[in-house]
């Protein structure tokens, strides 16, 4: 991806902030506002999404649910049309369906993000559950 320069003046109380949040997050305080602004301009365009940190990084939710990809794997998975997948979605996960639709719009737009953090999930359960396996077959006498 091609990056191009900007340059932005803040108050003294939003530096000093940008600075603290900086130094707690072990990150420049150029990729914190780049990534910042990012998560902005995207909450921006999907309202109702919002970004939580947690053990796997940041990851879009929905502000008052769960991750999109939570919502985002059950919702491929569904067949017939798109009114179809929403309405067993929401039944399924037990979110309204204008939940379900702020998921999808925003999974339409980041497929390939979203499709790529599924992927790992399903990869770090596939090797956690052979690790189980294994310790399971230790104590089998």
């Amino acid at each position: 991806m091609a990056t191009r320069h900007l340059t932005l003046r803040v108050d003294a109380d939003a530096f000093e902030r940008l600075d603290a949040e900086s130094k707690r997050t072990k990150q420049t305080r150029s990729e914190l506002a780049k990534r910042l602004l990012e998560e902005g301009l995207r909450m921006e365009a999907h309202p109702g999404v919002v970004f939580r940190s947690g053990t796997a990084g940041r990851r879009p939710a929905l502000a008052d649910g769960p991750q999109i990809w939570v919502i985002a794997r059950v919702l491929r998975d569904m067949k017939g049309g798109f009114d179809d997948a929403v309405a067993q979605t929401s039944e399924l996960t037990e979110l309204a369906p204008h939940q379900v639709r702020i998921a999808a719009r925003y999974y339409a737009e980041y497929k390939e993000e979203v499709d790529d953090w599924i992927r790992e999930l399903d990869e770090y359960a596939d090797r956690a559950h052979a690790a189980w396996l294994r310790e399971q077959n230790v104590l089998r006498r």
